[in-house]
């Protein structure tokens, strides 16, 4: 069963209880082979070109030293700043990501999870290596839906139930009661991006067509549509999110005359402003539930 896979070949928890968080903003993981399975490296975060726009896909580096030297060296002090601010009130807690697959979503993952000291997952990937083959998770979704979706809620269990995290989460994370109920041990953010901004990256990049069932010739407006259809059934699960950070109000709040102007750190900026007003309002409480 793929979830039992999962459980004792992909993540085992005994072995994060004694990971350390990687160098405060190094932006290239590479974990200890003895602590990790293979399949983890696949999740370690990426080098993130610094001031990435929407128009390209994000998380994409030219591969050469001096663009990763500058993704290393010169990473917004503003979000860096930020970063050190939020986390020490963070105190550990994971942080899942909800909203349309897209690259947006998952370069600001990874670049979320850098500035904070973090690992960075991708549930529905990890799903794909249980089943082996980027084909035999599709035949899984397609054929024994109810399989997939066990496979789903136990990788999020897993996830769940550990620290330091970033994860994207897939579609499934919120088309259940009992994985929205995981999510709560954690904080939730829904990034919103317009839907004609993730299909037109969908069309360019492609590796995410395979999830609505879209042969890589498709042409833009057949894969808006489809985006659309399962924009409707996913945003009542998206809406319950802690906090929602959305690629258009970031740029209203900018100023920009384009919301392909917004960058990954503007993005990852107003996360952690979210994050750290969600932090607030818990101290908060539980400083009034305290007896005098």
């Amino acid at each position: 069963m793929v979830a039992m896979e999962i459980t004792r070949s992909l993540l085992p928890s005994s072995s994060f209880s004694n990971l350390r968080a990687p160098p405060l903003f190094h932006f290239h993981v590479s974990p200890s082979s003895s602590l990790y399975p293979d399949v983890l490296h696949s999740q370690s975060s990426l080098p993130i070109t610094s001031r990435s726009h929407f128009r390209k896909p994000l998380a994409v580096s030219d591969g050469s030293a001096s663009a990763t030297k500058v993704a290393v060296d010169d990473p917004s002090l503003e979000v860096k700043k930020k970063a050190m601010d939020v986390s020490p009130e963070l105190k550990g807690t994971t942080i899942f990501l909800v909203g349309m697959n897209s690259s947006i979503k998952t370069g600001l993952g990874k670049f979320l999870a850098n500035v904070l000291r973090y690992y960075y997952f991708d549930s529905d990937s990890l799903v794909e290596e249980a089943a082996g083959t980027l084909s035999a998770a599709k035949s899984l979704r397609e054929i024994d839906k109810s399989g997939f979706q066990e496979s789903e809620t136990e990788v999020l269990k897993q996830l769940s139930s550990m620290g330091r995290l970033v994860v994207c989460a897939g579609d499934g994370a919120t088309q259940s009661t009992t994985n929205l109920a995981l999510l709560r041990h954690g904080i939730t953010i829904w990034i919103d991006v317009p839907l004609d901004i993730v299909a037109r990256g969908m069309v360019e990049d492609q590796t995410q067509l395979s999830a609505y069932n879209l042969s890589t010739s498709v042409a833009y407006p057949e894969v808006l549509t489809r985006l659309s259809t399962a924009f409707e059934e996913l945003r009542g699960g998206y809406a319950i999110a802690d906090a929602t950070v959305s690629v258009q109000q970031v740029a209203g709040k900018l100023g920009y005359d384009e919301m392909d102007d917004v960058t990954t750190e503007d993005m990852v900026l107003e996360v952690l402003k979210e994050v750290e007003k969600l932090t607030r309002v818990k101290k908060m409480m539980e400083a009034a539930a305290r007896p005098f």
